[in-house]
């Protein structure tokens, strides 16, 4: 490939963590870089709130001014800002324009996906986005071009590391959410303000992509049934351990087909109780992993580091990489695929499986009456385990597959039992036969 033509000009907006290691790179290896693209890759502006709280950027580079810069004469944008706006209108404003795109923004994806595939689509440029899911894990690509003839049963995975770190700890240790936390907030695996990484909102968007791509339906992240990890207790994770599984807080995103054969796509984010035999299981600390399913392939792990500056930064130069390239031969990238437009299956009628714990009378009868409850219901029971503890006991029920529905409205049901003194926990199951 010829290297001796006009440079690949690129505007980044935004130099916090990513785009400082993505600006390093690019300015210690030109060589490398140039010989993998075609030609030389030279960075024309960068984009920030405050530029002189920026020492590490040369000077001439530096701009306040974000809509200046994308209107300046460059071929690619890089957004690392992040949020909706102003993200959204410098990213439409620069594909309108005839620039290629990259960008690391789960949030805008999720939500307004559709709206810059279409601008890119019409403009003939490209809008490439690994980074947006799972750090330097190469998830989002496989899904997107390497599996595009297969088709994909189920993703489920583990993207969100701030979480799946406190639950790691809390397994470990016997702490608290609270305590567990806060530790995560001293050793920089959580933000000052979590919100977004704990209460699933992160994941959330995430899967709202995977689905996406995974199905060839648009999800947006108000598609997707969020519940976070603030409620589970070390109680749930010593549950867990008794049968052999452990909580992690899953992003699951499914076909799910009927008794008619109609199909339709279910994304959530929940905390799951998973066998301790699952790959998912053994990830630990701030990794992620995600669990592909296809009927061809038949089952793909893919698994790293979802996050910080030099892993997220990989997945954001090679997506560079791929849209010079594509500059340079006048080629494209893939378009958004999204010809199956299955519905949005309601969390209500997704099937799952629920592991309740109940504290309950000692006495005769009691096991009787739950499981007659759950037969009103017609909910069947696969594991259930008692346990007296003197005036008191304890039952768990696993159940066997049903609507999520049907499940909440028997453990309402159970709850108002007179032998039951309070419902202790309950969580859903998944990575394992119904």
């Amino acid at each position: 490939m010829n290297v001796n033509r006009e440079p690949i000009r690129v505007a980044l907006l935004g130099c916090g963590t990513v785009g400082t290691e993505v600006l390093r790179l690019l300015q210690d290896q030109p060589e490398e870089f140039a010989a993998r693209t075609g030609a030389p890759m030279q960075v024309t502006g960068v984009a920030v709130r405050r530029p002189d709280k920026h020492p590490e950027v040369p000077p001439g580079l530096l701009t306040a001014d974000a809509s200046a810069l994308v209107d300046g004469d460059v071929d690619v944008v890089v957004e690392l800002i992040g949020g909706i706006e102003p993200a959204r209108s410098l990213l439409l404003r620069a594909l309108r324009s005839g620039k290629s795109v990259v960008t690391a923004n789960k949030a805008l994806l999720a939500e307004h996906g559709s709206e810059l595939y279409a601008a890119a689509d019409e403009a003939g440029v490209d809008i490439y986005f690994e980074a947006a899911v799972a750090g330097a894990i190469p998830l989002l690509r496989p899904l997107r071009e390497s599996l595009a003839g297969d088709r994909i049963h189920r993703v489920m995975g583990i993207v969100n590391g701030t979480t799946n770190y406190i639950l790691s700890e809390m397994d470990a240790t016997g702490a608290g959410y609270a305590e567990t936390l806060d530790e995560a907030g001293r050793l920089g695996y959580a933000e000052a303000d979590p919100t977004a990484d704990v209460d699933g909102f992160d994941a959330a968007s995430k899967a709202a992509i995977l689905a996406s791509l995974a199905f060839h339906t648009r999800v947006t992240a108000s598609d997707v049934h969020r519940e976070g990890i603030s409620g589970v207790t070390p109680g749930d994770l010593a549950a867990a351990r008794q049968l052999d599984r452990t909580v992690k807080l899953l992003s699951i995103c499914e076909r799910v087909v009927d008794e008619d054969g109609g199909e339709s796509v279910s994304a959530r984010v929940h905390p799951a109780m998973i066998p301790s035999t699952h790959p998912l299981a053994r990830v630990g600390d701030a990794y992620n992993a995600v669990f592909v399913e296809a009927e061809a392939a038949g089952e793909l792990m893919f698994y790293g580091r979802g996050a910080g500056g030099a892993p997220t930064a990989s997945a954001v130069l090679g997506d560079l990489v791929a849209v010079a390239r594509n500059r340079v031969v006048g080629g494209r990238g893939p378009r958004e695929s999204a010809h199956a437009k299955l519905p949005v299956q309601p969390m209500g009628k997704t099937p799952t499986r629920y592991h309740v714990s109940l504290d309950v009378a000692d006495k005769p009868g009691v096991l009787s009456q739950v499981a007659s409850t759950f037969t009103d219901h017609e909910v069947s029971i696969s594991v259930v385990r008692q346990q007296g503890r003197g005036a008191d006991a304890s039952l768990v029920v696993v159940t066997h597959t049903a609507a999520d529905e049907a499940l909440r409205s028997t453990v309402e049901s159970v709850a108002r039992l007179p032998v039951v003194r309070d419902v202790v926990s309950v969580m859903r199951v998944e990575g394992e036969p119904s």
